[in-house]
């Protein structure tokens, strides 16, 4: 089972903190640091401010060396697709090919409301999702010295140089994720290389996991042709009050997160706990870190919980 270091910085982190992390995701092994997409905190005041995603995963990429970078998800109501295709493209070159590239409808509408941005009702929302899709691979995947056109319901594309492109061929991993039951899964068979089900109980994963088995199948491609993965928040002590501490500082009840993720425990019980996922067929997990300056929360979980499992 891989794992990786997922951040929510609206809730208040500044780009150094952020850094800071992954460069400590990196020095102990954690084969990625990535970082949500979101412009307004969901509780408290968010102080500092938001950052945005693509901007501070390139100043990351300059100051680290190895470490993947990717956003868990990227909205598709932030940005019109060809400057998106860009910045992500734009990345990948300054991480020598380390981005992955994660991306959604979009489903917050305060953040929308605060920063002027539209939010159209869900249909939409998801057929734009499936353009910028189709038009962020196709810009990535039209051969050098050849354009790219385009002409859908919401977006428009003629004559593009489709530059530049990734450093990562054909594109960098595109992660497809959510509980729907058909669009949801239809993209991802299109799309992605990863899915992922982000905060769902064992029994929402198995089932979402076999509708994207399913929609593989239905077109061409294996049911293992994609890596199944899995988000949960992160609360690990080496003793109770450890993990009562840590989840204070979170501001969730340890019994409350007992029955939401299997990573709260001592290193041995979040093993133990662990276990009916990986039989279920999770491959990779996020670990979200709420407390983003606990770097020992990260050290802890590597050392202990990873140490226990290679």
């Amino acid at each position: 089972m891989d794992f990786r270091v997922f951040v929510e910085p609206q809730q208040g982190a500044s780009y150094d903190q952020q850094l800071a992390v992954a460069q400590a995701a990196e020095s102990l092994g954690y084969s990625a640091f990535f970082r949500s997409d979101h412009y307004v905190a969901m509780r408290g005041d968010g102080l500092p401010g938001p950052t945005d995603s693509w901007v501070t995963l390139a100043g990351i990429a300059r100051e680290t060396s190895s470490i993947r970078l990717g956003t868990l998800v990227t909205s598709a109501t932030f940005r019109h697709p060809g400057p998106l295709a860009i910045s992500v493209a734009q990345v990948d070159a300054m991480s020598s090919g380390r981005v992955e590239f994660g991306v959604g409808a979009g489903w917050f509408e305060t953040e929308h409301l605060a920063y002027a941005i539209p939010f159209p009702a869900l249909g939409e929302r998801f057929d734009r999702l499936t353009e910028q899709l189709e038009i962020i691979t196709g810009l990535w995947d039209t051969p050098p010295g050849e354009t790219f056109d385009y002409t859908g319901r919401h977006y428009t594309v003629k004559d593009s140089p489709a530059l530049p492109k990734p450093v990562q061929r054909p594109h960098p991993p595109i992660i497809i994720g959510g509980n729907g039951a058909k669009r949801t899964p239809a993209l991802a068979a299109r799309f992605a290389a990863e899915f992922n089900a982000a905060f769902a109980p064992l029994d929402v994963i198995n089932t979402q996991y076999d509708r994207v088995r399913a929609a593989l199948q239905e077109v061409g491609r294996a049911p293992d042709d994609i890596t199944y993965s899995a988000a949960f928040v992160l609360c690990a002590g080496r003793d109770q009050a450890e993990i009562r501490r840590r989840a204070d500082a979170i501001f969730r009840d340890v019994d409350e997160l007992r029955t939401n993720t299997p990573l709260v425990g001592t290193p041995t019980e979040i093993v133990d706990r662990l276990a009916p996922f990986a039989e279920a067929g999770v491959q990779r997990v996020y670990l979200q870190v709420l407390d983003i300056a606990d770097l020992d929360h990260l050290e802890l979980f590597a050392n202990e919980v990873i140490g226990q499992l290679r």
